[in-house]
């Protein structure tokens, strides 16, 4: 089949899709409207689809290896300003970051390789995942066995990216982490109450907080390799309920996210003992709780190499690669790919006017649907030829 051909025909099936999903955008773990889409698409299409944790499977094929293919779903708890007709009407929801376009594509991506089911030389596995900008999807759908039964080979990621780069421009790296891991945590710091006439009465929970907000900057200061990228933010700081009154709690949350798994067990170490032992120092104490831990993305060169060489083989327009790219933002395909060999590409769906100006979980940003056709042809290609050349 001439998947990219094929794709550009159901062009507008394509849309529908990530309309659909764009219209009725869901955040986090639970999904009703869209895991019950997808399921109701992919049995019309001629699967078998099944709930596995919060997000949908599928395969299809006939036995030999396998190759995991994954798109998420979820939307950010943000308002749309793009201006679009199919905005998402609630004002809380918004695909500001495209995932629209990953389900949309896998799809189309599980329907063109269920036409030509017959001449695949493996099984295609299909993960539908929620909840990634929460970080909790792909390890709900890992409890749930996602990578067993058929255990996956091999897995296979694309994300759109906005801007104002050329449709069929794609991004990748072969040769080094390509997103950075993400720790966000909380840190409860526990003290005692007073009247703010009576200071010496108290241990105060928000000096003992600034204090280690301060801390926490050297970490990044004076104690990560230079050579190594390391980011600390804390974006929160709670306490108190009057301008008078000494609380006895204070909570700060942040994120650390590194690009080297070494600086990351540091910080996770050192953050654990600035915060209890500078609680100590003024007597107070802190308790430290990361809330989710996702690894850098490291794809396997091998496989991102073919998935390249797979690309190329299709008639896509303008089609140009670029590799090494690499970002501080993280991705939770990284709990996929810290198991399973896997490859993670980015296709550009921007434009090159004012629509390109504004970044992924911009309020403002729109992105191509030009674009929806090149990734679902290259989903059900770059399956097939891998098949092709590892069941030999």
């Amino acid at each position: 089949m001439e998947y990219y051909e094929r794709a550009c025909d159901l062009r507008g099936e394509l849309v529908e899709n990530r309309r659909y999903f764009h219209e009725n955008a869901e955040v986090g773990l639970h999904m009703p409207k869209a895991r019950a889409y997808v399921m109701k698409k992919l049995k019309e299409y001629g699967l078998e689809p099944q709930e596995c944790g919060e997000g949908v499977t599928a395969t299809l094929g006939r036995g030999g290896r396998v190759i995991l293919l994954r798109a998420d779903m979820d939307a950010l708890p943000m308002p749309e300003e793009s201006g679009l007709s199919f905005a998402c009407p609630t004002g809380g929801q918004a695909h500001a970051c495209g995932h629209d376009f990953h389900a949309a594509m896998l799809l189309t991506a599980a329907k063109l390789l269920k036409e030509d089911e017959a001449s695949l030389a493996g099984t295609v596995k299909f993960m539908f995942q929620p909840a990634e900008e929460t970080f909790e999807g792909s390890r709900n759908m890992i409890e749930h066995g996602i990578l067993e039964d058929p255990k996956p080979d091999v897995a296979l990621a694309y994300h759109v990216s906005p801007g104002r780069l050329p449709i069929g421009t794609y991004l990748y790296n072969d040769s080094g982490t390509m997103m950075f891991s993400v720790d966000t945590f909380e840190i409860r710091i526990q003290g005692k109450g007073s009247h703010g006439a009576y200071p010496h009465l108290s241990v105060d929970p928000i000096n003992i907080g600034a204090h280690i907000y301060l801390g926490l900057q050297e970490l990044i200061a004076r104690e990560s390799d230079p050579s190594d990228a390391c980011l600390l933010t804390v974006g929160q700081f709670s306490a108190g309920s009057a301008a008078n009154i000494i609380p006895d709690t204070a909570v700060l949350k942040g994120t650390m996210r590194t690009n080297k798994k070494e600086a990351r067990e540091k910080l996770v170490r050192r953050l654990k003992e600035v915060a209890q032992a500078t609680a100590a120092v003024y007597g107070g104490s802190a308790e430290v709780v990361f809330t989710c831990s996702v690894p850098t993305l490291v794809c396997d060169g091998t496989l991102t190499k073919e998935v390249v060489g797979y690309m190329k083989e299709l008639p896509i327009p303008d089609a140009v690669g670029h590799a090494g790219i690499a970002a501080s933002a993280s991705e939770d395909f990284a709990l996929i790919a810290e198991r399973v060999p896997s490859a993670f590409m980015y296709l550009s769906a921007g434009y090159q006017d004012a629509r390109g100006d504004y970044p992924a979980h911009n309020p403002k940003v729109q992105f191509n649907e030009d674009v929806l056709p090149i990734g679902a042809a290259c989903l059900a290609h770059c399956a097939v030829r891998w098949l092709e050349e590892h069941n030999l």
